[in-house]
C-alpha cells in the first residue's frame, strides 16, 4: 500500500514525510483492517512529526482521524461486519485493569497506546484496530464531514465537559481552528454565548460567519467575562490572560497535548475567586460515542479542506502556518 511515513523527526518545512509502498497490514485476533477513505490532519500530527512528543523509536505513519470501510476481519472479530463504515481515533488500546481503566478514566492509562504513534495510522490506504476502539459513524455524516469528529471534535467535547459550560453560560475560546470550530456549534446548540479570540484573520472571519457572539484579536478586547473557557492554542502565555477574563468560579480547560510554558501567576488576580484549571488528556471511548451521537442530532457540519494524500508534507505546513480555515482533510481514495 501506498503511504506517507516519519522516519525521524524534523521541522515540518523539511517536509519529512515520505511517500512509500509498504506492506499492507494485516488484521490480528480481534482486530479488523479499514479500507481508508479518508484522514484528518490534527496539530497532534504536528507535536509528532516536529518532536514536540518524544519519537516512538520506529517509523511512523502519522494520523489519527480516520474514516473507511471494514475490508477484513480478524480472528474473533465480530463487532462489525465487512463493508461496514467506521472510524479510528486516537486513542487505540488501554489495559483495562489499571485503577484509571476500572474506574472509567481510561484516557489517563499509563499503558495507552495511540495511533499515528505508537500504530500505524490513517496517512495510509489500510489501517488495522481492535474493534473495541473503533466507532461506528452515523450515516448523516459523508467520508469527508466525519474525520474531524474523531479528534478535533472528540477533544473538543470532553473540553467542553472539562470546563464546567453548562446550557445557557457563556465560555471564550482561544484559538479558532479545526476543534474549536466544532465545539461552537455544540455551545450553540446548548443555548450559550460563544466569544472567540485568535489571532488569525481568516480564523476571526469564520467564526463571525458561524454566528460567535463576539470575535477578536486580543483577549482584553473581551467585553465580558464568561462562565468558562478552553484554550486551544498551544500557548502558556494565554493562561493567565484566559484566567483574568474568567468569573468568579470559572473554569479554564487547557485542550492541547503540548503547551509552551506558562509564566508566572499572581493568585488573587489570576486563581483567587475559585477559578480552576482543568488539563485535558486524550478522551474515553464513552466521550467519542457521546460526541458523535451529539453531532448527528444538531448535525455538525465541518468547515473542511480536502487534500489529496501526496500533498500531505505541503497541507501540514498550511496547518503549522495558520492557512487552513476549519479542518483539513485527506482524500486517500481520489
Amino acid at each position: 500500500m501506498k503511504a506517507m511515513v516519519l522516519e525521524k523527526c524534523a521541522p515540518m518545512e523539511t517536509l519529512p514525510l515520505k511517500c512509500m509502498d509498504v506492506l499492507d497490514p494485516e488484521p490480528g485476533a480481534g482486530q479488523v483492517r479499514v479500507r481508508i477513505s479518508t484522514c484528518g490532519i490534527c496539530r497532534t500530527d504536528l507535536h509528532v512529526i516536529e518532536g514536540e512528543l518524544p519519537f516512538p523509536g520506529h517509523p511512523v505513519i502519522p494520523g489519527h482521524q480516520v474514516v473507511g470501510v471494514v475490508d477484513r476481519l480478524g480472528t474473533g472479530a465480530h463487532r462489525f461486519a465487512e463493508g461496514q463504515r467506521i472510524g479510528i481515533a486516537w486513542l487505540r488500546h488501554t489495559c483495562g485493569k489499571c485503577p484509571y481503566c476500572v474506574s472509567g478514566r481510561e484516557n489517563l492509562c499509563e499503558n495507552a497506546c495511540f495511533t499515528g504513534y505508537h500504530a500505524p495510522g490513517g496517512y495510509a490506504e489500510y489501517a488495522v484496530v481492535d474493534e473495541n476502539f473503533a466507532y461506528p459513524i452515523p450515516d448523516v455524516f459523508t467520508d469527508t464531514d466525519a474525520p474531524p469528529l474523531l479528534c478535533a471534535g472528540i477533544i473538543g467535547y470532553r473540553s467542553l465537559k472539562r470546563s464546567g459550560l453548562r446550557p445557557g453560560q457563556s465560555l471564550a475560546l482561544y484559538g479558532f481552528g479545526s476543534s474549536a470550530h466544532i465545539v461552537l456549534q455544540v455551545a450553540q446548540h446548548w443555548g450559550c454565548k460563544v466569544y472567540v479570540v485568535t489571532r488569525g484573520e481568516n480564523h476571526r472571519a469564520l467564526a463571525e460567519r458561524m454566528g460567535a457572539d463576539w470575535v477578536g484579536e486580543r483577549v482584553e478586547d473581551m467585553p465580558v467575562e464568561t462562565d468558562s473557557a478552553i484554550i486551544f492554542a498551544p500557548a502558556g502565555p494565554l493562561v493567565p490572560r484566559a484566567l483574568s477574563r474568567l468569573r468568579k468560579g470559572g473554569t479554564l480547560a487547557l485542550a492541547g497535548i503540548y503547551m509552551s510554558d506558562i509564566p508566572e501567576m499572581v493568585y488573587e488576580k489570576h486563581l483567587f475567586y475559585e477559578k480552576n484549571i482543568h488539563s485535558v488528556t486524550a478522551n474515553t471511548r464513552e466521550d467519542g460515542m457521546e460526541l458523535l451521537r451529539t453531532a448527528a442530532e444538531i448535525p455538525i457540519r465541518a468547515r473542511v479542506e480536502v487534500f489529496d494524500l501526496c500533498d500531505v508534507n505541503q497541507v501540514l505546513l498550511k496547518l503549522k502556518q495558520d492557512k487552513i480555515e476549519g479542518s483539513g482533510i485527506i482524500n486517500v481514495r481520489k
